[in-house]
C-alpha cells in the first residue's frame, strides 16, 4: 500500500497521461504545485513500488499495476464525490474536499456498497453486475455513468 501523497503522483501522472500522451516531471510539478526534486522522490518511491518505469532524464511510464491503481484511484474519488455533491447536496467545492479525504480511508467493499447505492438513487445504471471497484471492466461501466452524471447534471 502507498501512502496518500503517493497516490496524488499516481493520480496526476495517469491524467497527464490521458491529456498529454507522456509524463513530464515538469508538467507533474506544476499541476501539483510542487518542486521537481519533489516529483523525483515521488517517482523513485512509486518505482520502488512496481508502479511506473523510469530512467533519471528518461520516460516516465505507468507500469499496468501503476495505472490500475490510478485509474482505482479516481473511480473512488468519483463515488464520493458523487454521492456528498449529488446524493447529499454539498457544494461543488466542498464536495471535492471531502471526497479526496474520505476515498482514501474506505474500504473497497464499503466503495463497492456506495457505488451500487449512488447508481441506485441516481438511476445510473444496475451494478446488480456483481460490481467490484477492483475489477477494471466494472470501474469503467461505473466511471463512464458518473462522469456522464457529474457534467450533465445541472
Amino acid at each position: 500500500m502507498i501512502s496518500k501523497s503517493l497516490e496524488e503522483y499516481l493520480k496526476t501522472m495517469y491524467i497527464l497521461k490521458k491529456q498529454n500522451g507522456d509524463i513530464r516531471v515538469t508538467d507533474i510539478a506544476n499541476k501539483m504545485n510542487c518542486s521537481k526534486p519533489s516529483v523525483n522522490k515521488a517517482i523513485n518511491n512509486l518505482k520502488e513500488n512496481g508502479l511506473v518505469n523510469y530512467e533519471t532524464y528518461g520516460e516516465i511510464e505507468l507500469t499496468e499495476q501503476g495505472e490500475n491503481l490510478a485509474k482505482k484511484i479516481l473511480e473512488a474519488y468519483d463515488i464520493v464525490y458523487v454521492f456528498l455533491k449529488d446524493v447529499l447536496g454539498l457544494e461543488k467545492q466542498n464536495a471535492e474536499k471531502e471526497a479526496e479525504k474520505i476515498k482514501s480511508s474506505v474500504e473497497d467493499n464499503t466503495l463497492n456498497y456506495l457505488a451500487k447505492y449512488v447508481h441506485k438513487v441516481l438511476d445510473l445504471n444496475n451494478l446488480d453486475c456483481g460490481y467490484d471497484i477492483n475489477k477494471e471492466k466494472c470501474r469503467n461501466c461505473s466511471r463512464n455513468s458518473l462522469r456522464k452524471h457529474k457534467y450533465t447534471k445541472k
